[in-house]
């Protein structure tokens, strides 16, 4: 295990380095986002989708939250500050992270994404749980939530959840902004993959992981990118889409291996090439 220490947020590595946790903490404020947490988990977003060895990435959060969104606290002192004319107090991120979501798409990374939710996800924690591609909540303490009209905010990305739970279940959290729905009726909205003891959350989520460890690297990204981009096209463009897709499988000694391995019953050896 490598454990990298940066404040606000925790880093470790593990299985050589093919599998990324990333821990949101500020537990004290609920995991929520200031300026500098929010660079920082950015950062590490466009790290992981450029780092050739990282397979998957699990995120979670340390203490009662998963992650509550932007730090209104800060807001107000910036609309503070704003109003006195004085210089805005948010760290200000780097052009290529201002606007990495949803995180697919804008950071063509179509390696897969895991979210342990241990406690409250809204707003923009909720946001990032919504970004991964398998969400593990804990029974005993997660909650979910968007909770943007209570005071004002906006949040244009949750134009995506409608694809994700469905238009009733997308009006139920977002109108009902002072509404958290537990693990199990997130479950039954379909928000959630599965719901496991807060003891077992973690090595729940890693076995989800693990599990992709032994499967193709361009195979898997092939049809992230293609379920994700699939499901905005109409049904031609799509098959003519997965069809281009697909074809960058051929001449690929992984697409040699796959087939020699289930002839000589034995494990593939992938090696993304």
């Amino acid at each position: 295990m490598v454990r990298v220490l940066d404040g606000v947020l925790l880093l470790d590595k593990e299985e050589n380095d093919r599998i990324w946790v990333m821990t949101f903490n500020r537990p004290e404020r609920m995991n929520a986002f200031n300026g500098d947490m929010r660079a920082k988990v950015h950062q590490t977003y466009w790290d992981f989708a450029r780092d050739e060895t990282a397979r998957v990435l699990i995120i979670t959060g340390n203490g009662r939250g998963f992650g509550s969104g932007q730090d209104l606290r800060e807001r107000a002192e910036r609309d503070e500050a704003k109003a006195a004319g004085l210089p805005d107090p948010m760290v200000v991120m780097p052009d290529h992270l201002q606007n990495i979501f949803p995180l697919a798409e804008s950071l063509d990374m179509w390696k897969p994404t895991i979210a342990a939710i241990n406690g409250v996800a809204t707003a923009g924690g909720f946001n990032h749980a919504m970004q991964c591609d398998v969400r593990i909540a804990c029974e005993e303490h997660a909650e979910v939530g968007v909770g943007e009209a209570r005071w004002n905010q906006g949040a244009g990305w949750v134009s995506h959840l409608p694809r994700i739970i469905g238009m009733s279940h997308a009006l139920e959290l977002v109108l009902w902004a002072d509404k958290r729905v537990n693990a199990q009726r997130a479950y039954e909205m379909g928000f959630v993959n599965e719901v496991t003891p807060h003891d077992k959350l973690m090595d729940t989520a890693m076995s989800w992981a693990e599990r992709m460890l032994d499967l193709a690297p361009r195979a898997v990204r092939n049809f992230k990118e293609i379920l994700y981009k699939g499901s905005y096209m109409g049904p031609f463009e799509m098959r003519r889409f997965a069809g281009a897709i697909e074809y960058n499988l051929r001449g690929m000694n992984d697409s040699i291996e796959g087939p020699k391995a289930f002839s000589e019953k034995r494990k593939p050896i992938f090696t993304d090439t």
